[in-house]
């Protein structure tokens, strides 16, 4: 891992070994502290952060992918994550990677793909990754809170402070588990009673931004 370190771009290293280090800590500091409630209307304040998933959100799903050369950019996530930036609003990214709990994938490939990621639409905050297989039973795998948790402790905010954008239904989950708010943006995988379940739905990534952020959104493209 410290060979592996030394390689990697700058703001990928320490985003991606922050949220390593301490994301065990943020996940037991979870279970101690209040969760905070908002309202899950779309005429909820501006969030401090929006929290994304990875695969099906920002790049397209490629299952169990370890090669940064297969990644591609979500139609409008570049614009929608820049978005959040003009907007001054803080950005994590939270993910299961339950390949490499199955033995599919090395936490070296999902590295590389993170830090892909990154080179194709910047730096994107603390990355929360969960890497246990569904029969784990860890509270991190969404639609667990633990990533949520993790995310908001390591930006310095609270669960309900944040949106999740998501494209699953356990990305939906996750969110309300943690009292945070959640919009669904749905893709070929998303089932159809995900969909009708969702507090909030975009036809797309930029739309979802577009919905979280209202007039400040509007402020910051100008």
């Amino acid at each position: 891992m410290a060979v592996t370190s030394v390689l990697m771009p700058p703001v990928a290293t320490w985003h991606w070994l922050m949220g390593w280090v301490r994301l065990p800590r943020l996940l037991a500091d979870g279970d101690r502290a209040p969760r905070a409630a908002i309202s899950l209307s779309s005429e909820a304040g501006v969030p401090k952060a929006v929290l994304f998933d990875r695969d099906g959100t920002l790049v397209a799903d490629v299952p169990y992918n370890g090669d940064p050369g297969r990644v591609v950019v979500m139609p409008g996530a570049r614009e929608a994550v820049e978005r959040v930036r003009a907007a001054g609003v803080a950005t994590a990214v939270v993910s299961n990677q339950s390949g490499v709990g199955r033995g599919l994938l090395r936490v070296e490939q999902v590295e590389a793909v993170n830090r892909r990621v990154e080179e194709l639409l910047g730096p994107l905050g603390p990355w929360m990754v969960c890497l246990h297989g569904p029969g784990d039973g860890c509270r991190c795998r969404k639609p667990g809170p633990g990533l949520i948790e993790a995310a908001a402790g390591a930006l310095g905010v609270e669960p309900g402070e944040c949106v999740v954008i998501g494209d699953i239904g356990a990305d939906v989950e996750a969110a309300r588990a943690a009292g945070a708010r959640a919009v669904l943006v749905p893709t070929g995988v998303t089932r159809a009673e995900e969909v009708a379940a969702a507090p909030e739905v975009a036809a797309d990534l930029l739309a979802a931004v577009e919905l979280v952020l209202g007039a400040a959104g509007d402020e910051g493209a100008r």
